[in-house]
Order: C-alpha cells, then sequence, then structure tokens
C-alpha cells in the first residue's frame, strides 16, 4: 500500500507500552504524530525519543497525541525507555508500540512485503526506512510524513512547525511562507479572490504580486 498525503491513515490494532489500541479510536477527536524507529537500543533513535518526551507538553497544547513505534516487542521498549530517561533527562510519558511482527511498519510502506513476519534477528540496518513522521489529523488523514535516512537524526522542532502550520491551514484559508513560523505573517492563497479577501481581511494585506499577497496571521 502507497500512502500520500490525504491518504487515510491505516488503521490498525496494536500492544503498547501503555497497553492495547486500536489506531483511530486512540487518536480520537484530535490530532497525532506516529513516529517510528529501526530498532530497540540503537543511538539516533535514543535521542530522538529523548527530545521528543520533553517537547509533548507542546504537543499537548496542540491537542496532539504522540506515539512511538519500533519492530521489537512491547517488553525491549520498556527496558529502552530507562536507557532514555538516563541518558536524555526525560521519561518517555507517551506510549510505544511493539511490531515485532512487522505488521504496522509494512502496513504504512515503511517496509516491503518481503520483509518477513518477525523483528527477530533482524538489524537495524535491515529496518533503514522505518524512520518515518506521519502527522495525522482528526479526519485520520495523512496531513505530512517526512521520511529520515538511519544516520542523522530528525528535527522535532521542525515537526512541531509542521503541525502548526497544518492545523492553521486547516481552520483557515491561507497558506503559510518558507521558514514560517507560529505568530508571523501568512500568505492568502491564489484560490481566495481579492473581493473574498476584503471579507477575510478587512484590515488589508500587502500585495507583492497578484499571487503572493501577505497578510497577519489570522487569530483564533
Amino acid at each position: 500500500m502507497t500512502l500520500r498525503i490525504n491518504s487515510t491513515a491505516p488503521d490498525f490494532k496494536a500492544d503498547t507500552t501503555q497497553g492495547p489500541i486500536e489506531f483511530h479510536k486512540w487518536i480520537g477527536d484530535g490530532w497525532a504524530i506516529l513516529f517510528s524507529h529501526p530498532k530497540d537500543f540503537t543511538p539516533v533513535c535514543t535521542t530522538e525519543l529523548g527530545y521528543m518526551a520533553g517537547l509533548k507538553p507542546e504537543f499537548d497544547k496542540r491537542n496532539t497525541k504522540i506515539i512511538g513505534l519500533s519492530v521489537d516487542p512491547v517488553a525491549n521498549h520498556s527496558k529502552w525507555a530507562k536507557d532514555i530517561e538516563e541518558t536524555q533527562g526525560h521519561a518517555v510519558t507517551y506510549p510505544m508500540i511493539g511490531d515485532p511482527e512487522l505488521k504496522v511498519a509494512t502496513l504504512y510502506d515503511m517496509l516491503p512485503e518481503g520483509a518477513g513476519t518477525t523483528s527477530e534477528g533482524r538489524t537495524a540496518a535491515d529496518n533503514a526506512t522505518v524512520r518515518s513522521v506521519f502527522v495525522i489529523g482528526p479526519d485520520k488523514k495523512i496531513k505530512a510524513m517526512l521520511t529520515y535516512p538511519m544516520n542523522t537524526g530528525r528535527n522535532f522542532d521542525e515537526v512541531l512547525r509542521v503541525l502548526d502550520s497544518v492545523q492553521l491551514t486547516a481552520k483557515h484559508m491561507v497558506a503559510t511562507p518558507v521558514n514560517w513560523k507560529n505568530g508571523q505573517d501568512v500568505i492568502i492563497p491564489p484560490a481566495v479572490s481579492d473581493a473574498e479577501a476584503k471579507t477575510k481581511y478587512p484590515n488589508g494585506w500587502k500585495t507583492l504580486k497578484p499571487y503572493l499577497r501577505i497578510v497577519a496571521q489570522p487569530k483564533g
């Protein structure tokens, strides 16, 4: 199954460090970040899970649940979590999915169907593509996807920035420019006519080109 932006995020049942879940029910009516890892007890991922643990309050503010995945059993995750807290200074308080049969990794197109049905005996290199991030909306559709190579730690500040953008643009008919951060000016998309824009933005906007109109970020 090939996933694209606006594809429905595949639903699944799985065991996690906080008990069994049904993914869509677990998401509920909010947002979710699913981020995956090729193997427990690997160095780059240890730093990533610790950083996400520190960022969790920021995701909470945005009505967004975070959940990790690794193609190892839940029992291994619990042991790894102790190492993460010890070395990174943050306890992992979000759930981590156990995927020892590679079902979720395959379902999300992170591993080929021929990858087999067990994590046993696999190395991180075998699972290199399991380094993905999925931003999922309340409608259970994928809003953004990022996949990083094995030896490059992910930028989770960027994931937070992307989340701010997709939440804003889902609520208001705007787009965000390069390197945009929450609170900065945004773009009025070409699909919005000047007449419509006058209704939406009575205080006006700055026109750089007919197709490039800059306006203050909408409130609320």
